[in-house]
C-alpha cells in the first residue's frame, strides 16, 4: 500500500506533470543524406534501360514507351530507394535527394555491359539463340532463313558443334536468346562497374 501511495505521489509532482502535459520535440527535418522515391527530372529519357539493367529491385522500375517518348515508372511497392537508377542514367532523367549532387561532385559513374554464358552441358546446338537474336538478323539478314551464319560479325553463331559468342559487347540485354532457348542453357546477365572519370586537363 505505501509503495502505491509513493508511486501516486511521485507522479503527481508538479514538475512532472508539466514535462508530461507539456513535452516539446525538436521539428521533423529530412535529414541531407535522405534518399526518396526515384522522381523525374522532366529530361528527355532516351530508353536505354540502364536504370532497368541497375535495379536490384525486381519490379521497381520499368521504362515504358508513352506515345512518342520513353519514360521511367517508378513502383513504390517494389522500389528498394537504393538509388542506383538515379546514378546509372547517363541522361539524368532521374532525381533523389542528393545523389545526383554527390555524383557530380565525386565525378563516378557506372559502367554496364552484358555478359552471355552458355552452359554446354544443356545446350543441344539446335540454334535457336543464334536465329532469335535481333542484332544477329541485323548484322546478318541471311541467318534467319538459312539457319547458319558466316559473318564475323554477329553476336554468337554456331561453330563446330558449339554457340560460340563472339561479339558480346553488340547483346543490348532484350534476353531473346535466352527466352528461345528450349533448354534454358543460355543466360544473359547484367554487369555493373563503378567508374571514376577523370578531370579532363
Amino acid at each position: 500500500m505505501r509503495s502505491i501511495i509513493y508511486y501516486i505521489r511521485e507522479f503527481l509532482r508538479p514538475e512532472w506533470l508539466k514535462k508530461f502535459f507539456f513535452a516539446k520535440t525538436a521539428p521533423l527535418v529530412t535529414p541531407p543524406y535522405f534518399k526518396d522515391y526515384p522522381s523525374l527530372t522532366g529530361k528527355e529519357c532516351t530508353g536505354c534501360f540502364s536504370c532497368m539493367m541497375i535495379c536490384p529491385a525486381p519490379g521497381g522500375i520499368e521504362v515504358l514507351r508513352q506515345k512518342d517518348r520513353w519514360e521511367p515508372e517508378i513502383y513504390p511497392g517494389h522500389c528498394i530507394r537504393c538509388g542506383l537508377c538515379v546514378e546509372a542514367c547517363p541522361e539524368d532523367v532521374l532525381t533523389s535527394g542528393r545523389v545526383l549532387d554527390v555524383t557530380r561532385h565525386d565525378r563516378t559513374a557506372f559502367r554496364s555491359w552484358y555478359h552471355l554464358e552458355v552452359d554446354n552441358t544443356l545446350c543441344m546446338r539446335c540454334g535457336n539463340c543464334c536465329v532469335s537474336c535481333p542484332i544477329n538478323k541485323q548484322e546478318d539478314p541471311q541467318l534467319g532463313a538459312t539457319g547458319t551464319s558466316s559473318s564475323d560479325e554477329v553476336i554468337m553463331r554456331i561453330e563446330d558443334g558449339r554457340v560460340q559468342i563472339l561479339h558480346e559487347e553488340k547483346c543490348t540485354g532484350c534476353k531473346t536468346c535466352e527466352t528461345n532457348c528450349p533448354n534454358q542453357a543460355i543466360r544473359v546477365a547484367r554487369m555493373v562497374e563503378g567508374v571514376h572519370e577523370e578531370v579532363e586537363a
